[in-house]
């Protein structure tokens, strides 16, 4: 999977998700809290109401008069002007007869509708101050007179009661949500933990530090593990058949191939002749397609990987003994640079033939870096080859990367030896190189794959 498939985070997705149905649920819970602390408070005032009517009517009965200085209420808030609690006894033509000291230019208001079936009416309005209030009307017959029984209780009071109860409560629930959220996260994380492990392990596999994925996985996600560890093997097996069948493809070709060469060798004339360049060129060809078929299935096995500056180091010491005359510098090497993704005898193939070539054109001096380079597709290794030789022009540096071309024939060789390292650059995904160097030659680059260092210690150059 390249890194461009990659669509988010799934803890992210999952912290998201309920961040949103917490705000909902907890919003949603603020509300009807509050209504029903709301509810519970106009149900309370409303029972109260009743039981002051209750004891006005009682007191009314006793005493037969509705003028009498007996009926009265106790609660100290009658008493207060303009404090929204207020009582009145009235007749049906709106004749008062007694009222609370609280009464002070207030006209209490009738309540439109019929009485219900206990005799007692109810409804919000404002008094004459614009406080909210809640009124409750009985009627109570004294014969022979019907009177009406008036009180109202402070309903702005329990308004702003729940207004703040409200507030209190968002900020509570506020609270709550931010605690659930962050449990949430550390939830998903702890949840999404074995994937994190099956993802390190699968890492693992490809830059080389083990053949299979390894560990223990809850059930969810095992099956995922043990699929992957059979897709590589069926990978390794696909591989190993391509390999035999390569290797018996040649076998089968070569002996037909080279019967043909021997008896058209030992004819004359034109179809000899046609015979002999055809058959040359089909085995050119199969030996091409042969060597691409074998280094592709080299490269294609996983968990490979080798220390490309212990590789230069091997190869600049052999190469010195092999040009005695040619000087190869090679500067300190980082010793925190990644290593080659690949087989180790294809990055000698590779690097072995260019310092080889660089050693043959130079005129005495040679100079080897190795570098990590970082781009937008990751990071390569970078190895560096200058010569002091001639050089190539730009036309010739493109002719001598085709298969059997050579520009000097006093040179020995057979001109196949950077297109075997093209072959190899190709299926391992990398690049080739070829530039004007400072030092006055040739400059080749060569970048590849790299993989996480092995664990083993290098040795100084």
């Amino acid at each position: 999977m390249t890194r461009s498939m990659r669509k988010g985070s799934i803890a992210a997705s999952l912290l998201w998700l309920s961040a949103g149905w917490l705000i909902v649920a907890l919003v949603a819970t603020g509300f009807l809290l509050t209504d029903l602390y709301s509810r519970a408070l106009d149900t309370s005032l409303t029972e109260t109401l009743d039981f002051h009517i209750e004891s006005l009517t009682g007191a009314l009965l006793e005493t037969g008069d509705p003028q009498s200085d007996a009926i009265e209420l106790t609660d100290p808030r009658f008493g207060r002007p303009r404090s929204g609690w207020y009582w009145i006894i009235r007749d049906t033509d709106g004749t008062l007869y007694n009222l609370s000291p609280s009464v002070v230019g207030i006209d209490m208001p009738d309540i439109a509708g019929p009485a219900s079936a206990t005799g007692r009416d109810t409804a919000i309005t404002d008094d004459a101050f614009g406080t909210r209030v809640r009124v409750v009307e009985r009627r109570v017959t004294v014969a022979p007179q019907t009177y009406e029984i008036v009180v109202t209780g402070n309903l702005s009071e329990i308004l702003g009661l729940v207004d703040d109860f409200r507030g209190q409560a968002f900020i509570v629930l506020g609270a709550v949500g931010v605690m659930l959220a962050v449990m949430s996260f550390i939830i998903a994380r702890f949840a999404l933990r074995p994937i994190d492990r099956l993802s390190a392990a699968i890492e693992s596999v490809r830059e080389g530090e083990s053949v299979a994925v390894t560990g223990s996985y809850p059930r969810e996600i095992a099956p995922l593990a043990e699929e992957v560890n059979e897709l590589l093997a069926s990978n390794a097996q696909i591989i190993e058949r391509a390999r035999n069948q390569v290797g018996n493809l040649a076998h089968g070709l070569k002996t037909p191939l080279a019967v043909l060469r021997n008896e058209a060798g030992a004819q004359k004339g034109g179809l000899a002749d046609v015979v002999l360049a055809q058959s040359a060129k089909m085995s050119a060809m199969v030996s091409t397609y042969l060597d691409r078929a074998r280094l592709t299935a080299r490269t294609d096995l996983v968990g490979k990987k080798a220390d490309a500056a212990q590789v230069l180091l091997r190869l600049s010491r052999v190469m010195a003994k092999i040009h005695p005359d040619v000087a190869i510098t090679q500067p300190p090497i980082d010793a925190a640079l990644p290593w080659f993704r690949g087989d180790e005898a294809d990055l000698e193939e590779m690097a072995g033939n260019l310092l080889d070539n660089a050693c043959k054109w130079s005129a005495g001096r040679v100079e080897l870096r190795l570098d990590a380079e970082r781009g937008t597709s990751g990071t390569s290794l970078l190895i560096r080859i200058d010569d002091d030789g001639p050089g190539l022009s730009e036309a010739d540096a493109q002719k001598v990367l085709r298969r059997g071309v050579r520009l000097d024939e006093k040179t020995p060789g057979s001109g196949l030896g950077l297109d075997i390292v093209k072959e190899l650059v190709d299926v391992y995904g990398g690049t080739l190189t070829l530039k004007r160097s400072t030092l006055g030659g040739l400059q080749v680059e060569l970048r590849l794959p790299t993989a996480r260092q092995g664990g083993v210690a290098r040795a100084a150059g």
